[in-house]
């Protein structure tokens, strides 16, 4: 396996780590919203505030090891999407920083303020959906390159199909993956009046995640034919995606297995992820940036893969302690203290 081929990989498993557990976060925020919103906080913010606490702080350090990993492996994506991503990327941020700041806000000052819940849970379906123009931009056709000038194409984004199917399908899998880990996490809390509407939650939008899936995928036939026939080739792991989709399904309808059933979803979304980016290859941006032609130097690159390496080594057991120790210890989950 080739160096740039390594370096990819490894961060494209990042950028997985950031769509897992930054969806649960981006969705219990919208779904604590709706409890208040509903008159039903009583019931369910209390557990969600109990997980977003201990998490809400580290979700975007896959994010920020995936962006800095991208731009050393491959410079020249800073080139292109620094002009692409202009618009969208600073959306993003803007509303990141809105999102920490009512957090903190709706958590060490008014509590109960829905003003600052509605920003928290807002922000936690438009980040995703500014974040996923990246997706889109990288399948080719909204940059021109005029000489020494790369010109973003904004009013063709905007207007494309495939783009807001990508929108929509990055809304509803935020939704889907939170719903599904906190339906085991009132499980696992022995809290049923949550685990009941958290459940209906999971079970609602999991028919929108197939669909807008499907409607990716028709998008996609007429955006970027090459990488349509790619993808088919590759039918077998989202064929693998389906199958773990239903298994999950079925479980969180019979009411058996919530944590093996929320496997089941990371599962999916591996395979459907993982074909996606495979299916991309060997462009990064299309037809501008390639992993082959625009990767740095051997040796700046074999100091990358083995940094970004062990950065994984400590930041994923690092992660499922903060998850045993806060979130899925028995003892501390219940707690009502």
């Amino acid at each position: 396996m080739s160096l740039e081929v390594i370096g990819i990989t490894v961060l494209w498993i990042f950028l997985y780590g950031y769509l897992m557990v930054a969806s649960i976060d981006f969705g219990a925020g919208f779904f604590a919203f709706y409890g208040k919103l509903t008159k039903k906080d009583h019931i369910m913010n209390y557990l969600i505030r109990r997980y977003i606490s201990p998490v809400w702080e580290v979700t975007n350090v896959f994010f920020v090891f995936f962006l800095v990993g991208l731009v050393g492996f491959f410079p020249d994506t800073a080139y292109y999407f620094g002009t692409a991503l202009l618009i969208p990327g600073s959306m993003a941020l803007i509303l990141i920083v809105i999102r920490g700041s009512f957090y903190a806000f709706g958590n060490y000052g008014s509590k109960d303020n829905i003003v600052y819940l509605f920003l928290y849970g807002a922000t936690g379906l438009l980040i995703p959906a500014s974040l996923s123009t990246a997706l889109t931009i990288s399948e080719g056709g909204f940059l021109a390159q005029k000489g020494a000038k790369v010109v973003f194409l904004a009013e063709k984004l905007f207007w494309s199909p495939y783009s807001w199917s990508v929108v929509l399908l990055a809304i509803v899998s935020v939704l889907f993956i939170s719903a599904g880990f906190l339906t085991f996490y009132a499980n696992r809390a022995n809290d049923i009046p949550s685990r009941e509407i958290l459940r209906k939650f999971a079970l609602f939008w999991s028919a929108p995640t197939i669909i807008t899936s499907l409607l990716v995928f028709i998008a996609l036939r007429g955006h970027n034919s090459l990488h349509f026939e790619k993808a088919i080739n590759l039918w077998w792991m989202f064929g693998l995606s389906l199958v773990f989709f239903l298994i999950a399904v079925f479980l969180i309808y019979k009411r058996k297995f919530f944590g093996k059933a929320f496997i089941m979803i990371m599962l999916q979304f591996f395979f459907a992820f993982f074909g996606y980016g495979a299916s991309h290859m060997p462009y990064i941006l299309y037809p501008y940036v390639t992993i082959h032609t625009s990767v740095t130097n051997p040796s700046m690159g074999t100091a990358l893969v083995f940094a970004f390496i062990a950065s994984l080594c400590l930041l994923i057991p690092s992660l499922y302690m903060l998850i045993k120790l806060f979130i899925i210890d028995a003892d501390n989950t219940k707690s009502k203290r």
